[in-house]
């Protein structure tokens, strides 16, 4: 298992290497990640995500590599676990992909293929997908295209941007875009016909649905 500290300084090095152009700062060490209230477990912040039995329309966007990626490709694979991060230079996404990659296999046993998607440019998505040797789809979506379609799209307030800038967040050097746009911390249950099973969201970026919950919904809707 990787340590934390050797973690950050990996994290560190290739935001370094990968982006050399930008003045990104990333955290010195990552927080606790809580899990998400099993009262709440299963619902969206208001007018965020989309409905439980919604199918989700075919789009295109790219992988970590910067190649073509469409959703029904994806559906390929079978059964997808969704899963919008913020951006690598959210630390508590971090966390989340650490413990998303880990828990692989549990994954795999059931049948089901994560999927990362955030609104960082291909080298970004491509820095957390080194990191983590992540052996999912990690994809990028500067344009929101995938976001939208999930109805995930975050802005942030104009006077959050400076703020966000004093800790050491350009969000334009991460996406290439100027929108100042993101994902609210989602994830959704897809089946192979690309029906939303199950859906997440929550403004709260400190908590997450954790992997021993999310096993537990995967293994709650399988067919009996």
């Amino acid at each position: 298992m990787i340590s934390i500290k050797s973690l950050c300084a990996a994290l560190l090095l290739i935001s370094v290497n990968a982006m050399a152009a930008s003045e990104i700062s990333l955290p010195t060490k990552l927080p606790e990640l809580s899990a998400t209230n099993s009262k709440t477990l299963g619902s969206h912040e208001p007018g965020v995500g989309v409905a439980n039995g919604s199918k989700i329309k075919n789009f295109t966007i790219k992988s970590h590599q910067g190649k073509l990626a469409s959703f029904n490709d994806l559906l390929l694979q079978g059964d997808l676990m969704v899963v919008f991060y913020r951006g690598g230079w959210c630390p508590y996404c971090n966390v989340q992909i650490r413990q998303l990659t880990e828990a692989w296999p549990k994954f795999q046993q059931r049948g089901i293929t994560p999927v990362l998607i955030s609104a960082d440019k291909p080298d970004a998505s491509m820095m957390v997908q080194k990191t983590y040797e992540i052996p999912f789809p990690v994809l990028s979506d500067p344009k929101l295209t995938a976001h939208k379609a999930f109805n995930v799209v975050f802005t942030l307030p104009d006077e959050l941007v400076s703020t966000y800038k004093d800790y050491g967040i350009v969000l334009q050097d991460w996406s290439g875009k100027k929108h100042h746009k993101f994902a609210v911390a989602s994830v959704f249950i897809v089946d192979k016909k690309g029906v939303v099973k199950w859906g997440h969201s929550s403004n709260d970026y400190k908590t997450r649905p954790s992997v021993d919950q999310l096993l537990g919904v995967i293994d709650q809707l399988k067919p009996r």
